[in-house]
């Protein structure tokens, strides 16, 4: 009964020793290793969380389902930006006090257990594996999560977690393989839990004619991706990345009508409750693409910065499909032998052993212009 006890190696203590030389070098530590935004919140948001502070829904108890603005605010967004009709496919929503804890909390939710195994990539964001084990279920890592052999046979699946644009590779999954993922897993009744995240954060050259931007990556719950039902299909989204509102805790789960309205019971129950302010300042979020579009355009800077720059260092690169992180092979094998190379530069990226890949690390374009062209500059030399 309650939380199973867990294990990882995903713990930033672990990088203090190397901060701590980074800190010492000239010019002092340029922090590229978590994915923290530094970028303003919109004044849309800001003026949006003011004008709501003395709502009814501020001081009464705010609606765990989310306000009738906030849920019309998620399927104006899953139209505009995603082209999905939330309500042809059936699907319900709740929004989650951040990403973190929805995909913690996820398996518990699920009632998943003992006996019953939870498919995850191999390489992958460290949540995924400690929710499934506070659930007391099993983990089953797989090279490729689009290999629907790696996993269709193994006995007990119940839950298959997709990551697309990946956290840390960044690795995007075209639509016919995220298809053949939802409809092998409904074969064997599990259900797809996909992290769409960094959904908006795709790097590919627009399209000619289109709006100046590139398309989205591929939802899982496009009509041509689940068959034009939301049956055992949850999607996950998080307005940390493409609003910088990583402190307000806003994203939320859509998909299965009934599986969202148990978990939304549930999270009645444990106060999982996104406060009602905040809920109006993530309804404005959702709708103000400038805002997210002029943020696409600062970390597609970024990112061509920094590959360029790690490129010049000896790193085997290339921008990434998506998401705001580039992952490179470690030049001496070792991701914490790199580290230490690295922080006598002064430069902190994340150890790829947090995310299942010791020979690899992640850097991530979270952090300020003025951060990642100094890095530039250091890594050039």
């Amino acid at each position: 009964m309650g939380f199973h006890a867990f294990a990882s190696p995903y713990d930033w203590s672990r990088i203090a020793p190397y901060k701590r030389t980074a800190k010492a070098a000239f010019g002092g530590m340029i922090d590229l290793s978590v994915g923290s935004p530094v970028d303003p919140v919109p004044a849309s948001v800001r003026e949006a969380l003011a004008s709501a502070a003395d709502d009814p829904n501020a001081y009464g108890y705010p609606a765990t389902a989310g306000t009738a603005d906030l849920r019309a605010a998620i399927g104006e967004w899953f139209r505009e930006r995603r082209g999905v009709d939330l309500d042809a496919l059936g699907a319900g929503v709740v929004p989650t006090v951040g990403s973190k804890e929805a995909v913690a909390l996820m398996a518990s939710l699920l009632h998943l257990g003992e006996g019953d195994v939870v498919v995850q990539p191999a390489v992958s964001y460290p949540t995924y594996e400690i929710g499934t084990q506070l659930a007391g279920a099993t983990v089953a890592k797989v090279d490729d999560v689009a290999d629907v052999d790696s996993w269709a046979s193994i006995p007990g699946v119940k839950a298959v977690w997709v990551n697309s644009p990946c956290n840390p590779t960044g690795v995007t999954l075209p639509a016919d393989a995220m298809a053949a993922i939802v409809a092998a897993a409904r074969r064997i009744g599990a259900v797809v839990l996909s992290d769409e995240c960094y959904a908006l954060m795709t790097w590919d050259a627009p399209a000619a004619g289109g709006d100046g931007w590139p398309a989205a990556a591929p939802c899982a719950l496009d009509p041509a991706v689940c068959a034009g039902s939301a049956d055992g299909v949850l999607v996950l989204y998080s307005l940390s990345k493409q609003s910088n509102m990583a402190g307000y805790r806003t994203a939320f789960i859509a998909g299965d009508r009934a599986l969202v309205a148990e978990m939304t019971d549930y999270r009645k129950q444990i106060g999982q409750i996104i406060p009602g302010p905040v809920q109006a300042a993530m309804a404005a979020g959702l709708r103000d693409s400038a805002a997210t579009d002029a943020q696409h355009a600062r970390y597609r800077e970024r990112l061509g910065l920094l590959v360029g720059a790690l490129r010049a260092y000896g790193y085997a690169t290339n921008m990434p499909d998506g998401a705001l992180y580039v992952w490179v092979k470690a030049k001496s094998g070792d991701c914490w032998r790199d580290m230490a190379d690295l922080a006598r530069i002064g430069i902190i990226a994340s150890p790829g052993e947090f995310y299942g890949a010791p020979g690899y690390l992640r850097f991530s374009a979270t952090a300020s212009d003025a951060a990642i062209a100094d890095a530039a500059e250091r890594l050039a030399r």
